[in-house]
């Protein structure tokens, strides 16, 4: 066993998920193999063509990350983690953060083909292909942005792709829209957190209606200038915001949820030119986040 590579309990937590072999021969081989390849190049960010050999062939590594990115076999994987853990009584529901961080592109993230992204082997598009490919321009240059949701153990819950010039805000919704933990005993997945914690620039009427109308308790900052504006407006403006400053101390535990995320190199730089790509690259490290001790 290697450096990085999955230890035998980590192999345990995540084997029963897989993908099985059916049929005569099997399609899929070696699938530890294959997966601590993914990771190695998770970890260390090299291109696919530099795998040590010891993972096989890199192109065998490679599309069969491509392959689970764009079917959703990595989202799946996740989904089924969270499951055992939330099953365990490992999830943190208490206060659930929510934050974004920018990645760098790499100038071989650009210059993906204009054409729409195809399903390997299937009619229709990746589920999560966009158009825009999830890059954008700033002062930096080209930027992705990562919305992500965490738990109070500091680990993703869900994450959303868009460029990096794409405010806070309106990303919120969506990111809670993801989380949605299956329970192994049946029923309906759990989707609501206890509480949401957010900065200031998740401040908007819009979020503050939504968490209200879900009944999720929220630790949000009011911005100044919205503040300035319902006090203008006196009685039609509306009651103050609570904010609770004891309770938005936990606020770091969404933010070293990043600095965790980050530590994989991939993930911290940008190298796939296709977003549903780099979508299965950050999912495959928020995977190896939950089946770790």
């Amino acid at each position: 066993m290697g450096r990085g590579d999955l230890s035998y309990a980590e192999w345990a937590r995540l084997s029963p998920h897989l993908p099985q072999n059916v049929g005569r021969g099997g399609r899929w081989k070696s699938h530890r193999r294959v997966i601590n390849g993914i990771l190695f190049r998770q970890r260390t960010g090299i291109p696919w063509r530099d795998l040590p050999p010891r993972f096989g062939k890199w192109k065998t590594v490679y599309e069969r990350h491509r392959r689970w990115s764009a079917d959703g076999t990595w989202e799946r994987l996740l989904r089924a983690v969270q499951a055992d853990a939330d099953a365990e009584g490992r999830i943190d529901w208490t206060m659930v953060g929510v934050d974004s961080t920018s990645c760098r592109a790499h100038q071989h993230a650009a210059g993906a083909r204009r054409r729409p992204a195809r399903l390997p082997g299937r009619r229709g598009r990746p589920a999560q292909h966009r158009d825009d490919e999830a890059l954008g321009r700033s002062r930096g240059g080209l930027t992705c942005k990562i919305h992500l949701a965490s738990d109070g153990g500091r680990r993703p819950l869900a994450i959303v792709i868009t460029p990096g010039q794409w405010g806070d805000a309106p990303q919120l919704i969506p990111v809670l829209e993801r989380i949605r933990v299956p329970r192994p005993s049946g029923g309906h997945p759990r989707t609501r957190p206890d509480q949401v914690s957010g900065d200031k620039a998740y401040s908007s009427r819009q979020n503050r209606r939504y968490l209200r109308r879900r009944q999720i308790k929220h630790t949000i900052p009011e911005r100044k200038d919205q503040r300035a504006n319902r006090q203008r407006r006196g009685s039609a403006g509306g009651r103050p915001t609570g904010f609770d400053s004891t309770t938005y101390r936990r606020r770091n535990e969404v933010e070293r949820t990043i600095n965790a995320l980050k530590g994989f190199r991939a993930v911290a730089s940008r190298f796939d030119k296709r977003a549903y790509v780099f979508h299965g690259t950050v999912t495959v490290s928020a995977v190896r986040l939950w089946i770790r001790s």
